[in-house]
């Protein structure tokens, strides 16, 4: 196999081009001005946000306490209803996870530049997605209790809320990311647009939007257990009630439940990737 780069001759190189590779007067102080700010500003936020090692050194010992408090992790006598409020969890962020996908799709095509030229659709709709996902999930949760009420319902229209305009934005993108040999190939042997959408583009990006659709549904498995502290339903509303009734042996227990949950769909999803993809798990 021909080596394209040698970094061996990289010191003859610079020798040779030594003033191309030079930065000059101007470059230096730009350079020097950017750091200058981003550190200043890197200060002023931890000065704005009160950071104090003396508080963590002496909050450590508050910390050991709660361990000793959470251990053992025990349910008590609601393990049937824990397990039960699990389960909620992942249906939430599973059929949030679905209904976003699902509407996401047909919006995100519309939104793409080598499907639809309309700029001005186009502008309309990415703006919204911008819109959409730029509200966190919790105050989605906390706008649809105050519509739907309590319950895992309103936990599914926040997740799905949430993810819409992520969906729309990651799955626009792909689909402009195609390659457009296949869509000249149908289009010279007098294919429609439909056809050129379905055979030239579709291929391409359905493992793409599979992989990232996994990926949302293991970290809305995260998002569900939050918003249910809120009021949308799941393992996040008795977490909730007992971190306020200080029961803390099964807060540990729901946390592990949780930590567990995670990393089983961590496991799978990761697998189901790499074979969505053709590469090897790791």
């Amino acid at each position: 196999m021909t080596q394209i780069f040698d970094p061996a001759r990289f010191p003859a190189i610079k020798t040779r081009h030594v003033e191309a590779m030079r930065l000059g007067d101007l470059q230096r102080k730009i350079i020097f001005i950017i750091a200058l700010m981003g550190l200043m500003l890197f200060i002023f936020g931890l000065m704005e946000a009160e950071f104090s090692l003396r508080r963590i050194y002496g909050g450590l010992g508050k910390l050991g306490d709660f361990a000793v408090l959470m251990f053992p992790p025990e349910p008590g006598p609601l393990f049937a209803t824990y397990l039960h409020a699990l389960g909620e969890t992942l249906s939430i962020a599973l059929l949030g996870t679905l209904i976003a996908a699902v509407l996401a799709f047909p919006i995100a095509v519309l939104a793409s530049r080598n499907v639809l030229p309309l700029w001005i659709t186009r502008f309309a709709l990415r703006r919204s997605f911008d819109t959409i996902r730029g509200v966190d999930t919790l105050i989605w949760a906390l706008i649809w209790i105050s519509v739907v009420g309590l319950g895992p319902f309103a936990g599914v229209l926040a997740v799905a809320t949430a993810d819409l305009g992520a969906f729309g934005k990651l799955f626009s993108e792909t689909i402009e990311a195609a390659d457009h040999k296949p869509v000249e190939g149908i289009r010279s042997t007098g294919g429609t647009a439909a056809q050129e959408f379905r055979f030239g583009i579709l291929p391409q990006i359905l493992p793409v939007i599979a992989g990232q659709i996994l990926y949302y549904f293991e970290a809305n498995t995260r998002s569900a257990t939050i918003i249910g502290i809120v009021g949308a339903g799941g393992i996040g509303l008795h977490l909730s009630e007992q971190i306020r009734t200080l029961e803390w042996q099964r807060v540990a227990f729901l946390v592990l439940m949780v930590l567990v949950v995670v990393a089983v769909i961590d496991f799978v999803s990761s697998r189901l990737r790499a074979a969505i993809s053709g590469a090897k798990p790791v």
